[in-house]
This record gives C-alpha cells, sequence and structure tokens, in this order.
C-alpha cells in the first residue's frame, strides 16, 4: 500500500484534476451503482457532506437512536446545518421498526421541522442489517416522498458476511458513505456515493468543512490499494472474531455472538478494561467493552488477547 501511494500520479483535487482520486471516485461510484462519488477525508465528514446536501436549516432527518450520524459524530448535522435529528429507538439487529417511522414523521405544518430523510447504518455495532428490512424501510420512505442515506463505513463487512452484492445494498439508497480506513486498512478516507446532483451539493458542503485536499491521490492510491486487496480477507477478520468471542466466552464473560469483526463484552468485570489496555490490550467501551479484529490482528494476537484476559479472571 506504501509503494503504491509512492508511486501515485497526482494533481489538484480542489481544481478537480487529481487522476488518482477522479479514477478511485469513478471506480467507488460504478462499483456501488451510483451517477457520482466524492472522496472524503473522514467517514464524520462522508456523513455530514451527505446530511447537508440532502436537508436543509428546519429540515430534520430520522435515525436511530445509537447511530453515528446521530450518537457519536459530534451534533454536526444541527450545530452546522441546522438540520434537527429525530432518533428513534434501534433494535438489535440494527433496524428502525417501521411503526416507530410512521409515528415520527412530522405532518406539512409550519409548527414542525420538515422530515426530509431516513439515515440507516450498515453494520450497527458489527451487526448485518437484513436486505430484507433494507428493502421494506427504503421504500416506505420513498412512498413518503423521503431521500434516504446509508452511513456504510463497515459496508464491505456487511458484504463479506451476507454475500450479498454491494451494489444490491447500495441501489436502494439515494446516497451512500463508506470508509477506507476501517476493516479496508487505508490509513485516511472515505467515499460518498449518490447522483452528480447531489454530489455537488456535497462538494459544496466539503469546501465549508475544510475537506478540500490538494495532491490527495496519495490517500486515492491506498484505497484503491484497498479495494484490490483487502476486501475478501476481511472473512479473516470475521472469523478471528468469532475465536475471540469463543474464548471471553469460556471464561465466563457475556458475550454477543459476532457477524463481522466487532466483539462485544456486556457486563464486563469492573477494572478489566484498564487490565487490557495495561497489557497493550486496546478496546473501546462507548457501548459495552468492544474488541475489533483487523488485518493487523492475526491468530497470535487473539491468544495473547485472551491470555490477558485470562490473567485478570484469574486475580
Amino acid at each position: 500500500m506504501r509503494a503504491a501511494m509512492a508511486a501515485a500520479p497526482v494533481g489538484d483535487d480542489v481544481f478537480g484534476d487529481d487522476p488518482s482520486v477522479n479514477a478511485l471516485q469513478q471506480r467507488v461510484a460504478a462499483l456501488l451503482g451510483f451517477e457520482a462519488a466524492l472522496f472524503m477525508p473522514s467517514g464524520t465528514q462522508s456523513n455530514l457532506c451527505a446530511l447537508l446536501a440532502h436537508c436543509g436549516r428546519g429540515d430534520e432527518y430520522l435515525v436511530g437512536q445509537h447511530a453515528h450520524t446521530y450518537r457519536y459524530e459530534g451534533g454536526g448535522a444541527a450545530v452546522l446545518g441546522g438540520i434537527q435529528p429525530q432518533p428513534l429507538p434501534n433494535q438489535a439487529d440494527g433496524s428502525l421498526l417501521l411503526a416507530d417511522l410512521a409515528a415520527a414523521l412530522k405532518p406539512d405544518d409550519p409548527h414542525c421541522a420538515r422530515t426530509r430523510l431516513l439515515c440507516l447504518e450498515n453494520t450497527w455495532n458489527g451487526q448485518v442489517l437484513p436486505l430484507p428490512y433494507i428493502e421494506q424501510s427504503t421504500a416506505w420512505a420513498r412512498a413518503q416522498g423521503l431521500a434516504t442515506h446509508l452511513d456504510g463505513a463497515r459496508l464491505f463487512n456487511a458484504v463479506v458476511a451476507s454475500g450479498v452484492p454491494i451494489d444490491r445494498i447500495a441501489g436502494h439508497f439515494d446516497s451512500v458513505s463508506l470508509c477506507f480506513s476501517k476493516g479496508l486498512g487505508a490509513p485516511v478516507g472515505s467515499m460518498l456515493c449518490g447522483s452528480r446532483a447531489l454530489m455537488r451539493g456535497a462538494l459544496r458542503a466539503r469546501k465549508m468543512l475544510g475537506g478540500g485536499l490538494r495532491q490527495a491521490g496519495l490517500l486515492a492510491a491506498a484505497a484503491d490499494h484497498a479495494l484490490d486487496h483487502h476486501i475478501e480477507r476481511l472473512a479473516e477478520d470475521h472469523l478471528l472474531a468469532r475465536q475471540l468471542a469463543d474464548g471471553l466466552a469460556a471464561l465466563g464473560l457475556k458475550v454477543r455472538t459476532p457477524q463481522t469483526n466487532i466483539v462485544f463484552v456486556d457486563d464486563a468485570p469492573p477494572g478489566l478494561t484498564e487490565h487490557l489496555k495495561t497489557h497493550g490490550v486496546w478496546v473501546t467501551g462507548l457501548v459495552g467493552l468492544r474488541f475489533v479484529t483487523h488485518l493487523d490482528v492475526d491468530a497470535a494476537g487473539i491468544a495473547r488477547a485472551l491470555d490477558v484476559v485470562r490473567s485478570f479472571t484469574k486475580t
């Protein structure tokens, strides 16, 4: 990947003439079945640009209570766009009940924010959003005159785990954001896909948010390499996650069965997170104790993590 970055032809992406960025945008747009795509520094900015392109001040988007675009991206839509989020309870698989969506839909009345957008997430906490639900919920949104956006930061994990082609999932949405810097292992970068008109609006938003980059072809080359080499191998991450989950359960911890590369431990014993970090095993704890497998984690790393947990449970 670093060799590809060093060899990348570059231009100035602010002026739209970086050949590596342009080629990557065309490749990803075609892969997902969209007219256009826009390279972004981060998934947070990609989602925010989508929200700003879909909605205006005083508009509203329907979103999960625990979705990234509502809970974990700094409130950007409200702070910077004047866009009201309407959070709804996430079900165990990340879906939003159609009855909840229907109840949250605002009437065309000056007292209410204008409901404009349904925003879903796939994967959600490592769970694959079921395709029948995607079909049903986006059809409902279209019938209400709403646009649809998918936060697909880990969409390739969903594709590998489910076997559903990426364009079949993406085809139900008006825009899709995906990340290269998570399971695909690139150092930086996300992509927002949609119609040409929507991407023109997203480009304006990206400029306002400081997301214009100059010789961004270096980063695009890393993402391009990841698309060539790191999609199918996501299955290895999923297998290691299951091995980790089985090992943690055998040690008496309450573990959610992983579908992809994220393992959650609920009701983790006090002090376990600090013990792990002290021994060089890095986890997060915003939603339970969370382990994530990726291309820099191998079977030996899983064994070592389990050894560290074992040493804690014996104390």
